[in-house]
């Protein structure tokens, strides 16, 4: 169990990292950014797998929100922007596989012939793009959260 935590962790952290050299912060902002990135990541990953019933979405929104609070007050600290470490730390979060799908489950619904094959692909588009959807809301409305509640620590980072 400890072992799977700490493994999403790490790999959650290492494309934080990644991801987070495209923009090329401050060399001390790899740390942080790693940090947060693996704490969020892992908490859903908590909370998916081990609290009964706690579905991708909302799971989502908390551990998106627990990375904007972070990120806010690692920014008050290490001073810089709070989106230094927010969106890197975000970016392992993105629903890739739903967005896979989605696309997959329209291209095979365009090529089918047989109407139950076309609602049967229609019905995989229609889900993994909500899902898509409903997950990168809940990223973008967990994550700017703690940005307008601390506003004080926030824009504090950047004067």
């Amino acid at each position: 169990m400890y072992n799977q935590i700490l493994q999403d962790a790490l790999f959650a952290a290492i494309a934080a990292i990644g991801f987070s050299a495209i923009s090329r912060p401050p060399r001390r902002a790899y740390i942080y950014c790693a940090l947060v990135a693996a704490a969020g990541h892992s908490l859903r990953y908590i909370l998916m797998n081990f609290t009964p019933e706690m579905h991708i979405i909302p799971a989502t929104l908390i551990a998106s929100f627990v990375i904007g609070c972070l990120a806010v007050m690692v920014s008050a600290v290490a001073r810089f922007p709070a989106e230094t470490c927010l969106f890197p730390a975000l970016l392992p979060m993105i629903p890739g596989i739903y967005a896979y799908r989605t696309f997959g489950g329209i291209a095979l619904s365009l090529l089918s012939e047989k109407n139950d094959e076309f609602t049967h692909y229609f019905d995989l588009f229609a889900y993994n793009g909500m899902m898509s959807a409903g997950i990168l809301t809940c990223m973008v409305t967990g994550a700017t959260l703690p940005i307008f509640i601390f506003k004080k620590i926030s824009f504090q980072a950047t004067r």
